[in-house]
């Protein structure tokens, strides 16, 4: 068996492997992690319309799953806290049975025509605060759950993906009939609904179930 890595090098299996085909951290990218949200988090929370959030059900099962709405849809209740108002969608509450599994967390808020994104670990609970969720309501639709994201470590993240992946550009835009439909591809990988219907249940539900 072959115990060398890439160009020779041994494979890394710990830590101290990872370190040593690495090198130390850099100074600034160790110092930079801030253990509260401060102004320009703050700010940038402000402007997001869009994040990914991590969870994992504790037994090394990982989900990442998006969320989106107008900037700001992210409430900052303190330096330490954010709630994150729960939309409708198609109820498999992925996200919810994992925070009940293991509370840990990871958001990456990003802001379109900025390469930067914003990350944020901590620790979530769910919330059925009305109090707190009622602020939240759009199109007079109040949400009745959302997540409560306790902060405990917060950094920008430089924008080297962003701008490999030109993301923001518009000449990189795909032309949208150049991919299946959603709904073509569910009915042909569960065999269980025709296209036709699935196309005309999702473009209804987008059309009127956003909120």
């Amino acid at each position: 068996m072959d115990n060398q890595g890439a160009g020779g090098r041994p494979p890394v299996k710990t830590k101290e492997d990872l370190r040593a085909h690495f090198g130390q951290v850099n100074l600034i990218a160790e110092k930079k992690v801030l253990h509260h949200l401060d102004k320009f988090c703050r700010d940038f929370i402000a402007l997001s319309p869009f994040l990914v959030l991590a969870t994992s059900d504790g037994h090394g099962h990982a989900d990442a799953s998006p969320r989106g709405d107008a900037p700001g849809f992210v409430a900052v209740l303190d330096d330490k806290t954010l709630l994150i108002p729960d939309r409708r969608g198609n109820n498999r509450v992925d996200t919810f049975g994992n925070i009940i599994a293991s509370a840990g967390i990871g958001l990456l808020f990003m802001v379109p025509g900025i390469n930067e994104t914003l990350r944020v670990n901590g620790r979530a609970e769910i919330s059925q605060d009305a109090e707190l969720l009622a602020p939240l309501a759009v199109q007079n639709v109040v949400p009745i759950i959302g997540l409560k994201i306790h902060v405990e470590e917060t950094y920008f993240h430089c924008g080297k993906a962003l701008m490999r992946s030109k993301l923001w550009s518009p000449a990189t835009q795909v032309e949208r009939n150049s991919f299946p439909t959603l709904g073509r591809i569910i009915a042909e990988q569960t065999a269980a609904i025709e296209t036709e219907v699935a196309e005309k249940t999702l473009e209804e539900g987008y059309r009127t179930r956003l909120y």
